[in-house]
Formats: structure tokens, sequence, C-alpha cells
């Protein structure tokens, strides 16, 4: 307490927040930026990261959904209950779900999660994977295991982390569920399958997967997580090896696709 110069009435003395003092240093200096449109965040943002006009254009997957890859069905589709992407190839897992369409910000941020080490993000946009299931009620109860789709050993060191990995231990910590990340291996290098044509990442994959302990999956039934699915090559390839190693239903849930 101090006395008023001019009345002498006792006058709480004024509370300076240092932390507010710098923040609002900080938003100066470094202004907050959306990470999708580079625009100056305002108070009303997602997680001080991103604007909500950007998160408010990231595209659902909603029904009717196929039957295999989970995204939404074309008209044209409807009657077979399946995609004519999935109609081309053998895919070996029993069914997929992609919460978002992999277009406008939902990839710029998976891009900036995966490629420019932005880590953080993982919690964040896992959680349309955690309102997807609760929204469609996938049976989670269901299933002994989530297993991240893993990285090969050189690709890890390169990026650090397996964007998969964290998905899947958000998820995990959300519903309760065990994860197994250290069993499924990439046991070959392939190149990334971003540049390859449909039919070549089927081939790229071949055989790049291995299981180091059968016993630990032999008649479970796996939640198999990983970032985006596009021919869904890769997740198919790891249901494979999973169920030649004895694995029950493999289901595959994505970010995005």
């Amino acid at each position: 307490m101090f006395l008023n110069k001019k009345n002498g009435i006792p006058v709480k003395e004024p509370v300076f927040y240092w932390q507010d003092l710098l923040k609002g240093l900080r938003d100066i200096l470094y202004p907050r930026i959306c990470l999708v449109c580079r625009n100056k965040l305002n108070a009303l943002s997602i997680g001080d990261l991103v604007c909500l006009k950007c998160w408010g254009k990231i595209k659902k997957n909603l029904p009717p959904f196929c039957r295999i890859c989970g995204r939404t069905l074309d008209k044209d589709d409807l009657a077979g209950h399946t995609c004519s992407g999935c109609l081309k190839h053998q895919l070996h897992f029993d069914r997929a779900f992609s919460p978002c369409v992999y277009d406008g910000p939902i990839k710029e941020l998976i891009h900036q999660f995966k490629y420019q080490k932005k880590d953080y993000l993982g919690p964040l946009i896992a959680g349309f994977m955690v309102e997807f299931i609760r929204e469609y009620r996938i049976p989670l109860d269901s299933f002994d295991l989530v297993i991240p789709v893993p990285l090969h050993p050189a690709r890890l060191r390169e990026r650090e982390f397996n964007q998969a990995l964290i998905l899947s231990d958000h998820l995990a910590g959300v519903f309760g569920k065990k994860v197994l990340s250290d069993n499924l291996i990439r046991c070959r290098h392939t190149r990334t399958q971003t540049d390859l044509q449909d039919q070549q990442r089927f081939t790229n994959v071949k055989a790049s997967f291995a299981v180091n302990n059968p016993g630990a999956v032999r008649d479970k039934d796996i939640l198999l997580i990983d970032d985006v699915m596009t021919t869904g090559a890769t997740s198919s390839e790891a249901a494979f090896t999973l169920k030649n190693a004895g694995a029950g239903k493999v289901f595959v849930l994505t970010l995005a696709s």
C-alpha cells in the first residue's frame, strides 16, 4: 500500500505482470503468424498456430464411406460401396478410415509436421482422429494393439522422429490403448512414395516390412496408424506382413486420405 500524495488515502500498489509484458514484447518483435496462410494471428486461433479461417477450410471425409479405404464415395460408386481406386488393387487391410481429405490446410500442416520437424503439431492434428473415432463410434475396444507404421532407420535419422508414432501415442493416451512400436519394422530402405505413380507405389514397398516377434501379434486385432493414405500401398503391405505373422484383423486409421 502507498498514500495518494493529494489526499493521503491508502491506494493499492499497481501490479506489473512481467509475463504479460514479455509476451507483449515478443508479439511486437516476433508476431505470431498462421502456419498455413502466414497472416498474423489474433487472440482467436487454434493453439496459437493456425487461424480460424484456415482451420475452417480443412475438408472432412464424410459418409457414405468406401467400405475399404474409408474415403467419401462418389455417386457412381454408391451401389458397390467401394471406390474405383480400391477396385484396382488387392488391399490386405480389412478396412481403413481417414477423418480428413488430403488437400488444402491439412496437407500443409502434415507437410510441416513431417518434413519441417514441427513435431509439436502432432497432438493438435491428431485431434481430428480422436473426434472422428468418437463421432463415428469406431470400436477401439475391439483392438488389442495400436501399431504405428514404422520408418526405416535411415529415414528416422533424417527426420528425427516417426510422425505415425506421435499420432499413435496421442490416440493411445486418449483411449487407453497399448502401443506396440518396435515389433513391426522397416527392413528395406525404399524410395519415397511421393513421386511414384500408382502401381509403382505397390512395387516400391514390396517386402519392405518385417515382424521381430510374431508371438506379440499372433491372434491380435490391430489398429495400424499412419499420417496419410494415398493408394493404400504402404498400409496394405504392412497389414500383409502383420497377418503373415499371425495377426487377426488389421484396420488402418490415417489422418488424411
